[in-house]
């Protein structure tokens, strides 16, 4: 007899955890958040699924990281214009935009493509301790 696997749906009961950047270092931060996303913490996880993990990420200016990475690590955009190409440090961007940073990183470690692109939505950061997402319930994840 056949047996046939059960892929669980968004609709099955999505999770939501949150997570307190306070004083965590990016990289081990960005791992973790996206193993959550993409579902490798539940028993349901089948890597070309979406199992409806939600994740929130609070305090996100106060994110540390390792060595010289401030002034030597770079981001890069271009408006798609003829010498359109900006570059900035780790602590511009910071101080500009601090979820972006967590964002970058996150999503550097997601699969490429539709799946990817999908899981990155249920990515939510914000630069305080507060967020709109108490409906939600979202469980606290230690890092």
């Amino acid at each position: 007899m056949n047996k046939t696997t059960l892929y669980p749906t968004t609709k099955d009961g999505c999770q939501w955890y949150i997570i307190d950047a306070d004083s965590k270092t990016l990289g081990r931060l960005a791992t973790e958040a996206a193993r959550i996303l993409l579902g490798k913490n539940s028993p349901k996880y089948n890597p070309s699924r979406d199992i409806g993990n939600g994740l929130i990420i609070i305090n996100a200016e106060k994110i540390q990281v390792t060595g010289k990475k401030e002034t030597d690590k770079f981001y890069r955009r271009h408006s798609g214009q003829v010498g359109g190409m900006t570059i900035e440090t780790l602590s511009e961007l910071r101080n500009r935009m601090p979820g972006r940073v967590i964002e970058k990183a996150i999503k550097g470690m997601l699969p490429k493509g539709p799946l990817g692109r999908h899981l990155f939505t249920k990515l939510k950061v914000y630069k305080g301790s507060e967020h709109p997402h108490r409906a939600q319930q979202p469980t606290t994840v230690n890092i």
